[in-house]
């Protein structure tokens, strides 16, 4: 699961209405009910737009706010692209997630997202783990990108990160893992081993 910015970046393709659009269904679109696993973006306004249904092998899926135009949903069944609207213009992530699970058979998501999508979906609770991978490299840009954004409140309260798995990889790089616990969940891991 990425946000709007990644996948289109990943995409890379501008809009082409329809000149004779298909009917459009709301709230859910499945264009391939065989698909067995998925390029999952967020995309509340309607702004992405694919060439076919299927990136790098996955089966692509959008999921929209309620405000988008029927000629975008035309568009992207025309391409096989499957979505899901949601109730309101914005994206209740936990909804969204609950409808993957029933009408998609989706149980597990990489969430592959920007800071704000990765914060904001931690503080919401709704991941688990955090796998971070740790390269000895150098950035020489100015100023840089976080993983996870915090928000003026940041994180605190809300998520404690405790340690699964230390394992190097090659050429000195380390894949750290760590469970994401919820305050409800905080104490029910030994934080000492």
């Amino acid at each position: 699961m990425v946000g709007r910015v990644t996948m289109a970046e990943i995409s890379k393709v501008t809009a082409h209405p329809l000149a004779d659009p298909p009917n459009t269904k709301r709230p859910i679109h499945f264009a391939k009910p065989d698909a067995e696993s998925f390029a999952i973006a967020l995309d509340a306004s309607g702004k992405l737009h694919f060439a076919s249904g299927e990136l790098y092998g996955d089966h692509v899926v959008v999921l929209l706010g309620s405000d988008v135009s029927d000629s975008h949903l035309a568009e992207l069944t025309a391409d096989g692209v499957s979505y899901v609207v949601s109730d309101g213009p914005d994206i209740d992530v936990a909804e969204m997630l609950d409808v993957l699970g029933e009408e998609f058979g989706v149980d597990r998501i990489v969430l592959e997202g920007g800071a704000r999508i990765n914060g904001s979906l931690m503080a919401s609770g709704l991941v688990d783990e955090l796998s971070l991978i740790v390269a000895p490299a150098l950035e020489a840009r100015h100023g840089s990108d976080s993983v996870i954004e915090f928000g003026e409140e940041g994180l605190a309260g809300k998520v404690e990160l405790s340690l699964i798995e230390c394992a190097p990889l090659g050429n000195g790089a380390l894949h750290l893992r760590y469970a994401v616990l919820k305050p409800s969940d905080q104490g029910a891991i030994d934080h000492n081993g």
